[in-house]
């Protein structure tokens, strides 16, 4: 068969643990010694098959265990004799099958695209509505506890030619943020420098550290206080002449209508994983842009699977116009589980044209990083 009328006969799954590089904090939480993602695979009638990531942070969409058990429970049994062409019904029906868990859902749509993709020899980008770019520009992420271990990452990052950095902020005190924005002016002035808060502020500190931040004028600062927050995040972008974004405060198309309602941000991080899918973060970034917002291309602490996922939707998706921060598959990870290296050439992420999300996990990786697993014989 190589229409997509056929069903869906396989529904496999694998629980991974990859080791990684550094310490990453965030002001919400750290990651370290390894991080975790669920690996999708569905395959149809004539053995074509489709890959999809759910990456999971517990302090931020999720625990990976909620995951699997999401995928492997409650959204199996409405994919496992549908046809490949129903995602849409598959995925509404998803949408309620199981509360939250998005990040499951995210890994659905990517796999159903995938699958799809590769039935029709296209790429995942032609089925969302078009490529409206070729590359993307990649922000690689500031957030080590040892600033010289981060030193050393900034040379390699310009040694590569990438030429934006987002500095996590508010995991230490103010002393340590206002020190690494101040080497970052003197030492890497070619570096576009963004900020990113991961709700790290209390409502009393916010006002005056986020007006000294502003001071060495980022291209942007993200999210300085919890995201039920919304007063204080509308209070804060009336007092800094810089854009504003909202992250933790906007997961879906729902939240962003009520975030450009009450005016609390310039711009939006949209990620498949929150967002529950490459449609729906589509949709987060076209709302936005309706109210003269901005979006970029967030991400979780991913694989270049999901990497994968997140370059199409932005290719299809002219709204997002501040790049992506596609940047764990080769700066964090000690190891990728894709076939081929995540491909990222002079500080540019590459939109693959061939069928599918352009790529697929290693057998033998996927065996060998494996923790839990549901998988046919």
């Amino acid at each position: 068969m190589t229409d997509l009328h056929q069903t869906i006969t396989g529904f496999d799954l694998w629980h991974l643990e990859l080791p990684v590089t550094s310490r990453r904090d965030h002001g919400i939480g750290s990651v370290e010694g390894t991080c975790e993602v669920v690996v999708l695979r569905l395959t149809s009638e004539d053995g074509s098959q489709g890959f999809g990531e759910a990456s999971p942070w517990s302090v931020f969409t999720g625990t990976p265990e909620a995951t699997y058990a999401a995928l492997n429970r409650y959204i199996r049994p409405l994919v496992v004799g549908s046809r490949v062409s129903d995602r849409a019904a598959i995925m509404a029906k998803a949408a309620y099958a199981v509360a939250h868990c998005t990040e499951a859902k995210a890994a659905l749509e990517a796999a159903l695209l995938d699958l799809a993709g590769h039935i029709m020899g296209a790429p995942v980008w032609s089925l969302l509505g078009g490529k409206c770019r070729d590359s993307i520009p990649l922000s690689c992420s500031i957030a080590d506890p040892d600033f010289a271990q981060d030193i050393k990452l900034l040379e390699q990052l310009r040694e590569d030619g990438v030429r934006i950095v987002k500095l996590k902020t508010g995991f230490k005190d103010h002393a340590f943020d206002i020190m690494r924005l101040e080497h970052l002016a003197q030492h890497y002035p070619e570096f576009s420098v963004r900020v990113d808060y991961n709700q790290g502020l209390s409502i009393d500190d916010a006002p005056a550290q986020v007006r000294d931040v502003a001071q060495f004028k980022p291209d942007f600062i993200e999210q300085p206080v919890r995201a039920h927050h919304y007063g204080m995040m509308a209070r804060l972008r009336a007092q800094i002449d810089l854009p504003l974004l909202a992250d933790e405060s906007v997961f879906g198309p729902e939240d962003m209508e009520r975030a450009a309602r009450e005016g609390i941000c310039d711009g939006v991080s949209v990620k498949i994983m929150k967002s529950g899918g490459l449609s729906r973060g589509q949709t987060v970034a076209r709302i936005a842009a309706a109210h003269g917002l901005s979006a970029y291309g967030g991400d979780m602490f991913e694989s270049g699977l999901a990497h994968l996922a997140g370059v199409h939707m932005i290719a299809a998706t002219p709204e997002i116009t501040l790049g992506c921060e596609f940047y764990q598959a080769s700066y964090f990870l000690k190891e990728d589980i894709l076939e081929e290296p995540f491909r990222v050439e002079n500080g540019q992420v590459v939109v693959p044209d061939r069928p599918g999300l352009g790529g697929r996990p290693d057998a033998g990786k996927l065996d060998h990083y494996t923790v839990a697993k549901d998988v046919a014989a």
